[in-house]
């Protein structure tokens, strides 16, 4: 079997037992406790891995969430298809060139054992680690941390099965049918990571006073071979349903990063805008997002006040405190935080009391009626001024008309976007806008082929 075809397998498989976006479960945590125990351990992991993360679902000592899989001792176990055990990392030349990435964990030796499914694919690992360089594992030792990744997969596989129990055959029948007739299917999307068919269209934000673009907005685009471009209002939803958003979110960060490395290292002089990254709430629900994003800034070396990221209030409603946590992680990293589609939630003046948010975003739709009459102009200005008293930014999106510009530089709303001024381009498009002496681009009330 090829390559691929094993990992779509195993990725298979994995998705079936429904392990990953789960809380901690008694019977893994059991398991954790017992590892650490006999082996007295500094720190055990136990994790499943997806395309590009390692979920940790339970660990004994040192706090973990996830991690990167690239140069992740997962891949070791992996490539061995069985336990490795590296005694003193020092002396091992993976971990003498930093090729492996353990996060901040202190560690001087590990044992790690694959936890497979009852087909016998790698779907995880536990790993017991030590912060000293031990002696090397007795073949006893070996056998019990197998026997207690076993454990782990035992009860795995009884996850699966009450997953699946309930449902009928004839209700699978009818429910394959149905999804079978849908485009595009999980496995399109993961062909299209895969095969590196994502890409990112850029939108500048200007300040309204002096056209300058002083940030862009990424957003992403599937290139098909066959179908041309499709927005993602044509595959996100699906990506959200069958979990493949959160590694199609880490590439679209991972993306932005290199991307602004990249007009760094072009252009040493200036400072590269602030490029700002849509989270979906699955990506925002993750307790380790700020792990993930902090690992990102460091291995491009870029700044944290370079990256963005936004979120709507339906990512963080359903859970506050989660959302609190999240924010306040990504706060002290520096990364601007910025509260996309301000106002069509229920709660959205308490939102801005509690949530440490730099920017508000004006939903388009308020900026399209404002021409309408008097009582939405009222709720833009409204808005504006809210903003100004909490000393938060203002950025008005969807801004397509004079009028509507006009107005906005009356109100003193600071900062735009829109087809007015730019659409959404790639990144061969955006480069030279970004290379306009001090980035002003041309007066949209007389450059007449950027208007909408």
């Amino acid at each position: 079997m090829a390559r691929n075809d094993q990992e779509d397998a195993r990725l298979a498989a994995l998705a079936a037992t429904g392990i990953l976006d789960t809380g901690s479960e008694p019977c893994f945590d059991t398991i954790t406790r017992l590892c650490a125990q006999y082996f007295h351990a500094d720190t055990v992991c136990l994790g499943f891995a997806d395309q590009s993360r390692i979920w940790i679902k339970s660990y004994w000592g040192e706090p973990v969430r996830e991690m990167p899989r690239e140069r992740s001792i997962f891949e070791m176990v992996l490539s061995a298809d069985g336990t490795v055990v590296v005694p003193n990392i020092a002396e091992h030349p993976n971990f003498a060139d930093r090729r492996f990435n353990i996060r901040r964990l202190q560690v001087g030796s590990f044992a790690s054992a694959p936890v497979r499914c009852s087909e016998g694919r790698i779907l995880g690992t536990l790993t017991v680690f030590s912060s000293e360089p031990r002696r090397r594992m007795t073949l006893d030792e070996i056998q019990m941390l197998e026997n207690l990744a076993d454990m782990a997969a035992s009860q795995l596989e009884l996850r699966r099965l009450k997953q699946f129990l309930p449902i009928r055959s004839e209700d699978a029948a009818r429910r394959a049918h149905s999804t079978s007739e849908i485009w595009p299917q999980c496995a399109d999307l993961r062909r299209a990571l895969e095969q590196r068919e994502f890409e990112l269209y850029y939108q500048p934000e200007v300040e309204l006073a002096t056209r300058r673009i002083v940030g862009l907005e990424a957003l992403i685009r599937w290139r098909h071979p066959r179908r041309g471009i499709i927005p993602p209002a044509e595959f996100i939803p699906i990506a959200e349903e069958c979990g493949l958003i959160l590694p199609i979110g880490d590439w679209g960060m991972a993306e932005v990063c290199r991307q602004i490395q990249r007009w760094s290292s072009e252009h040493p002089s200036e400072s590269a805008p602030r490029v700002c990254v849509n989270l979906s709430a699955r990506q925002f629900a993750r307790e380790g997002l700020a792990d993930h994003v902090e690992a990102l800034l460091v291995r491009t070396g870029i700044s944290s006040h370079q990256l963005g990221l936004e979120m709507t209030e339906s990512s963080f409603v359903t859970d506050s405190h989660t959302a609190m946590e999240v924010l306040g992680s990504l706060r002290r990293l520096g990364v601007s935080l910025l509260l996309d589609d301000f106002g069509t939630g229920y709660n959205s003046l308490d939102h801005l009391h509690v949530f440490p948010f730099d920017v508000l975003k004006i939903e388009r739709s308020f900026i399209r009626r404002m021409t309408e009459g008097e009582q939405p102009l009222h709720i833009v200005r409204t808005i504006i001024d809210l903003a100004r008293v909490m000393g938060m930014e203002v950025v008005a999106e969807g801004i397509e008309t004079a009028e509507q510009y006009r107005l906005l530089c009356e109100m003193k709303c600071r900062y735009g976007q829109g087809y007015l001024f730019a659409r959404p381009m790639p990144i061969d498009e955006i480069t030279p806008m970004l290379d306009l002496p001090d980035r002003i681009l041309p007066d949209p009330l007389t450059f007449a082929s950027t208007a909408a």
